[in-house]
């Protein structure tokens, strides 16, 4: 990589050595007359090349390398951490890492935050040279993802992170630094060139000046050229720095990295389920859960009750868990919960947007109950839009919804609320006859339509503060950290979960059942203390062939109202 960074410079230079010999052949004598022009023409590529290099170059100086979004934890806040670090470098015999920081993600690396262009400056502008020597000299920083810290014990977080500390070896050797500089580098200018070309204005030089968009599409030409000759180059020098870490950790637990390697991948299978089910409804409806690393421990736990492979795992968690190496676990938790939340969905968008965090304990009532109303709602005001008896004004009057699906209840005279559907009509009963008597197909596509606009609603997220890349998660598209939030539904599952959801209202208010959480499944509705396991088939009878019976009896068997309103809003 440094061979193709001395080459690229050589290229650059080359003209101007030419200029330089052809002037002095001039003012020897050496050339005649009739290189004059030639002389003239290789001096003027000369200053060309040079000023297009220096453009380059200026802009891959003053591009800023990209970090990953992290939670920074400082000595006060975790000392027995930073204990255990500096203890795990001694014995490697490799430096200790610059600092700590936290992400959401189930992964461990070492990142390398002393580029140029993140140097401090001075309240008075002035750059602090020796802060950038020193910072230039600095080791890594060490990353660690907050759901190992939560699940795993100490001894398996040590075995874990053992050959992720023995990279501080190789990033300290000069040529390796080198390299990798220069393909972070690299790789920022064509972020710059990008946004540039997108419309972007951070790090993209002095405003749209026409000259300067030039430069910025040949420094993207340019590296893109330089990045993809390097890309072999870093690949393998990476393998062989993670291959000698490997080697050098080989002693340090070797007993106990096993199973901190099968606990690296129950961990991840816990949070992706976490994210997925549990989460991500709540992100949905502006809340954002402020506990998950301790919602993994709970979901994990509950995995070794269900999952007989998993058996065993639980036992561990009488040993002491490395959260305890945190002064205040709770804290920390917080802050990388909000930080996945505004990953993987970005900020809230529609009246009344901000974030506020919810509680476990009070997650069934503040995010499964909501969603379910606003699902209801949903359906209801479909079914009014679809009426076949010429009923379907009655939508005109139904209250417009929010980006998570729950109905606003327009002003009515006085500026007295008017309900979002005739409480005598949303009734459980009239989803069964309605159903039963066909035109679901109607229904589904309008809920469809309904959902697809309120989702595009949120998927217009502006840039989460604090991160350095906007966060654009879309439907069916992977979020930042390659999780699929959203894969796509078709128009009867949409339809057959918000009948689901009205269905579940209607056992929350007439027959004394409770909105619920699954760990493992999310929203869940409790009848009698447990959980209503059977409800998807009587549901999927009425929505696949138009079957009320099943369902009907299902009602019937547990108290519950068909022909009494539920609430919406």
């Amino acid at each position: 990589m440094l061979r193709i960074r001395g080459t690229a410079l050589a290229a650059a230079l080359l003209p101007g050595g030419a200029a330089v010999i052809l002037h002095v052949a001039a003012s020897t004598g050496l050339a005649g007359p009739g290189w004059a022009p030639a002389t003239w023409a290789v001096t003027a590529a000369a200053v060309l090349a040079l000023a297009v290099a220096g453009g380059v170059a200026a802009v891959i100086a003053r591009a800023r390398p990209a970090t990953s979004p992290t939670v920074p934890v400082t000595r006060a806040q975790a000392p027995d951490l930073y204990v255990l670090v500096r203890e795990l470098a001694d014995r490697l015999d490799v430096p200790v890492p610059s600092a700590l920081a936290l992400t959401p993600d189930c992964d461990s690396w070492l990142e390398d935050r002393t580029h140029p262009a993140q140097e401090r400056r001075m309240p008075g502008g002035a750059p602090v040279r020796w802060l950038r020597r020193r910072r230039s000299e600095a080791p890594p920083v060490l990353v660690i993802g907050s759901p190992f810290l939560w699940w795993m014990r100490v001894a398996e977080l040590r075995a874990l992170l053992a050959p992720v500390v023995a990279g501080t070896g190789p990033s300290a050797h000069p040529d390796i630094a080198a390299a990798r500089r220069c393909v972070r580098g690299l790789d920022a200018a064509v972020a710059v060139a990008d946004r540039a070309r997108a419309g972007g204005r951070r790090d993209a030089g002095p405003g749209p000046n026409p000259a300067w968009r030039a430069v910025l599409r040949l420094t993207g030409l340019v590296a893109r050229v330089l990045l993809r000759a390097c890309g072999p180059h870093a690949a393998e020098m990476e393998r062989g720095v993670a291959a000698a870490a490997a080697d050098r950790a080989q002693h340090v637990d070797r007993a106990l990295r096993t199973t901190a390697q099968e606990q690296v991948g129950l961990a991840y299978a816990g949070w992706d389920r976490l994210l997925t089910r549990v989460a991500l409804p709540a992100w949905r409806t502006g809340r954002w859960p402020s506990r998950l690393d301790a919602g993994v421990v709970a979901a994990l736990t509950e995995l070794s009750r269900r999952d007989r492979l998993a058996d065993g795992f639980a036992s561990r968690l009488g040993e002491r868990p490395a959260c305890d190496l945190l002064e205040e676990p709770g804290a920390v938790d917080a802050s990388v919960s909000l930080l996945a939340a505004r990953l993987f969905h970005g900020e809230p968008r529609g009246e009344g947007s901000g974030w506020a965090p919810v509680d476990w304990t009070d997650y069934p009532e503040e995010v499964v109950d909501r969603i379910w109303r606003g699902e209801a709602a949903r359906l209801f005001a479909a079914l009014d839009a679809t009426e076949p008896d010429g009923r379907a004004g009655a939508a005109e009057h139904a209250p417009p919804a929010d980006a998570d699906g729950a109905a606003r209840a327009p002003s009515g005279a006085g500026g007295a609320a008017a309900p979002a559907v005739s409480y005598t009509e949303a009734a459980v009963g009239r989803i069964l006859e309605r159903l039963a008597a066909g035109g679901t197909d109607a229904v589904a596509a309008r809920i469809s339509a309904d959902v697809a606009r309120a989702e595009a609603a949120q998927d217009a997220c502006p840039t989460a503060p604090g991160l350095d890349e906007p966060v654009l998660p879309g439907a069916g598209q992977p979020s930042p950290m390659g999780l699929p939030l959203r894969p796509p539904r078709s128009g009867r599952e949409l339809m057959a979960e918000h009948v689901t959801a009205a269905v579940c209202c209607a056992a929350v208010d007439t027959a004394g059942a409770a909105p619920g959480l699954d760990w493992l499944d999310g929203p869940a509705l409790l009848v009698d203390g447990e959980r209503a396991t059977d409800l998807a088939g009587p549901v999927l009878d009425l929505v696949e062939d138009g079957d009320p019976g099943p369902l009907r009896d299902w009602l019937t068997a547990r108290g519950i109202r068909a022909d009494k309103p539920v609430r919406l809003v």
